[in-house]
């Protein structure tokens, strides 16, 4: 019914350039060689950059099961991420109107008063401190586009190794590997309704793990 699996760090979940290596196509590779049938729903995503777990619907059933956990807020994300600053309060939640930049893709903090703005919401708690940086487990209630990194760069804690909102990383010419890893997915599943939960260890590139 379902397909979970370890998204690495610079693969897209989809891709429009022809020929290029995304996650889909790698999964229906892996279920072309099983002889299983050839379905595969796409019900959240991950940044490129950004590795982690993914659950993926192989039917219909399961397909709308999922879609329906995700909307009602009942799929639960947890993320580890290494700051470059340790945040001033240990833990927190971040409330926060975002915007999307298609043109740019990227995303930025909203006033409330914009329109097309979305909210945004998460909870961070610290797990480790090291020199200047921190291990923050993070919660995420909503999806926005780069949601995780705008909000710990405008809350003073930008993540390490981002070359878009970190600005100690922004113009960086070598390729940086972000530390973000969606590393725990807990949900039920949609048709036996069995409680599922999933885990990833602290990836061994993070600076502080």
């Amino acid at each position: 019914d379902l397909l979970v699996c370890h998204k690495p760090a610079g693969m897209p979940v989809q891709s429009r350039q022809v020929g290029s290596q995304d996650m889909e196509h790698a999964l229906l590779g892996y279920l072309a060689r099983k002889k299983e049938p050839l379905y595969l729903a796409v019900i959240h995503r991950l940044d490129q950059p950004v590795e982690g777990i993914l659950v993926f619907a192989k039917n219909k059933k399961s397909a709308a099961g999922l879609n329906k956990q995700m909307q009602d807020g009942k799929m639960d994300k947890y993320y580890l991420a290494v700051t470059s600053k340790i945040p001033e309060k240990k833990s927190g939640r971040l409330e926060d109107w975002m915007i999307k930049d298609a043109k740019k893709n990227t995303s930025r903090i909203a006033k409330e008063s914009e329109a097309g703005k979305k909210k945004a919401v998460l909870e961070y708690q610290v797990l480790k401190e090291k020199d200047e940086m921190a291990l923050v487990e993070i919660h995420l209630f909503t999806g926005r586009h780069h949601q995780i990194r705008v909000q710990t760069a405008n809350a003073g804690f930008p993540l390490y190794g981002d070359t878009k909102y970190n600005p100690e990383f922004v113009g960086t010419k070598e390729w940086v590997q972000i530390a973000l890893c969606a590393y725990k997915l807990n949900f039920a599943h949609p048709i036996t309704k069995k409680q599922m939960k999933f885990e990833l260890p602290t990836p061994e590139h993070f600076p502080v793990a």
